[in-house]
C-alpha cells in the first residue's frame, strides 16, 4: 500500500491470473473473463535485473547489497512459485541467486526455511544442507531449534519446521516445471538413502533409493494415469501410465 508495484505483488498476481486462465481452459468456462485476464497479464511490469546483477525487489533499481534483512519477498516466484526456473529463464534464476547471496544465510527460523527451499531450487544441495543445519542448530537467543525440535522464533514458529520439511523434499524431488526431477539437490552428506511416499505434481507418488550419490531404484504410483516425465542428471524418460498402476522404472532409460 505504500509503493507502486513491488516485485512480489507482480509475481503473485501473475501466478493467480495464470492459474485462473488455465482452469478456465480446462473447464471450458468464462472465456470472456479469461481473455480479459490475458490482457491484464501482459500489462504487468516484468521481472528486472538490477545494476548489481540482482533480481530487483522494486520497480526502481534501489536494492541495497548490504541489507541482510530476513525477508526475501521478491524471490516468491522462484519458491514457492515456479515462474522463475532454470528451464525457462536461467538469467532470472542467476539474478535471484545473486539477491539471496546478498541477503546472506543468517535469519530467524521461518526465513531460514524459505532460504533452504530457494537453494534447493537453485540446485545447490550443499548450500541447502547448510541452511538445514542452521535451522536445526541449538537455539540461543535467536534462530535454531529447541531440544524438542520446535523452531526457535520466540516463543515458537511452525513456519521454520514446515519450511525445513519442505526443503528436504525439494532437495530429493522437484516437479514444478513439468518434469519430476529426481535427486536435484542432493548434498554430499546424503550419499546413501531412500524415501517412500513422496508426492509429485500430476498425481504421482514415488519411492526411490540411491547409493553413493546415484539412483538405485525408482517406483512410481500413478493415481491419475497421466504421462510421467522423469528427469535425472539431464536425461528425460517419459513413462506413460494408467490410473492406479504401479511402475518399476528402468534406470537404463536415463543413460
Amino acid at each position: 500500500g505504500l509503493v507502486a508495484g513491488p516485485t512480489m505483488d507482480h509475481q503473485i498476481i501473475r501466478d493467480l491470473f495464470k492459474n485462473v486462465i488455465t482452469a478456465s481452459e480446462l473447464l471450458h468456462v468464462d472465456a470472456a473473463f479469461r481473455d480479459s485476464l490475458r490482457i491484464k497479464y501482459s500489462q504487468i511490469a516484468p521481472e528486472q535485473v538490477g545494476k548489481y546483477g540482482q533480481l530487483q525487489e522494486w520497480l526502481q533499481d534501489k536494492d541495497d547489497t548490504a541489507n541482510k534483512h530476513r525477508h526475501i519477498s521478491h524471490l516468491w516466484a522462484e519458491f514457492p512459485g515456479n515462474e522463475i526456473n532454470w528451464d525457462e529463464n536461467p538469467t532470472l534464476m542467476k539474478a535471484a541467486r545473486q539477491s539471496l547471496l546478498y541477503r546472506g544465510d543468517e535469519a530467524t527460523g521461518w526465513s531460514i526455511g524459505w532460504k533452504m527451499n530457494c537453494w534447493a531450487r537453485f540446485l545447490d544441495g550443499e548450500h541447502a544442507y547448510r541452511m538445514l543445519k542452521l535451522l536445526l542448530s541449538p537455539a540461543g537467543t535467536g534462530a535454531g531449534s529447541y531440544p524438542n525440535l520446535f523452531d526457535a522464533h520466540p516463543p515458537f514458529q511452525i513456519d521454520g519446521n514446515f519450511g525445513g520439511a519442505a526443503g528436504i523434499a525439494e532437495m530429493l524431488l522437484q516437479s514444478h516445471t513439468g518434469y519430476i526431477d529426481l535427486l536435484p539437490a542432493l548434498p554430499g552428506e546424503w550419499k546413501d538413502g531412500f524415501v517412500r511416499g513422496i508426492c509429485a505434481r500430476g498425481g504421482f507418488v514415488l519411492d526411490f533409493s540411491w547409493s553413493k550419490g546415484s539412483l538405485k531404484a525408482v517406483t512410481v504410483h500413478s493415481s491419475a494415469g497421466k504421462n510421467c516425465r522423469l528427469r535425472y542428471r539431464g536425461k528425460v524418460y517419459d513413462l506413460f501410465t494408467q490410473q492406479g498402476k504401479v511402475y518399476q522404472v528402468d534406470l537404463s532409460k536415463f543413460k
